[in-house]
């Protein structure tokens, strides 16, 4: 098992790395809207995944894939009113390539965010 950590994307809120290699696929740990100073982006949930999409894309590149070799992706929201905002910022990163997806409203995310995805992800 390989660890990967990235300075690239924001630090860890706990005892957990960004993501593990194993057997040829990246499993990212969940990504929330988190700058690299690890301040919430915004109140907005279109942005906040935009930049849970783009933490994931440089985990991943640092692992040594990228978001056209994800093959599954779990997506936890606060609120499932806000779906269609969601897919809506997800659809422009997984257009053409579209993977398996579970998506699940949960009471709560940490930092009171919108928005947390993981990422299932073959390396290249």
């Amino acid at each position: 098992m390989e660890i990967i950590n990235t300075n690239k994307a924001p630090e860890a809120l706990g005892p957990y790395s960004h993501a593990t290699v194993v057997n040829g696929l990246v499993y990212t740990s969940g990504q929330i809207p988190l700058n690299l100073e690890g301040e919430i982006v915004s109140d907005d949930v279109k942005d906040q995944t935009k930049q849970v999409l783009e933490n994931l894309s440089v985990v991943l590149k640092e692992a040594g894939s990228d978001l056209e070799n994800v093959v599954k992706a779990t997506i936890f929201i606060s609120d499932m009113n806000d779906f269609q905002y969601i897919n809506e910022v997800y659809g422009n990163y997984f257009d053409k390539h579209q993977p398996a997806r579970s998506c699940v409203e949960v009471a709560r995310l940490p930092k009171d965010v919108k928005v947390e995805i993981e990422l299932i992800s073959k390396v290249k």
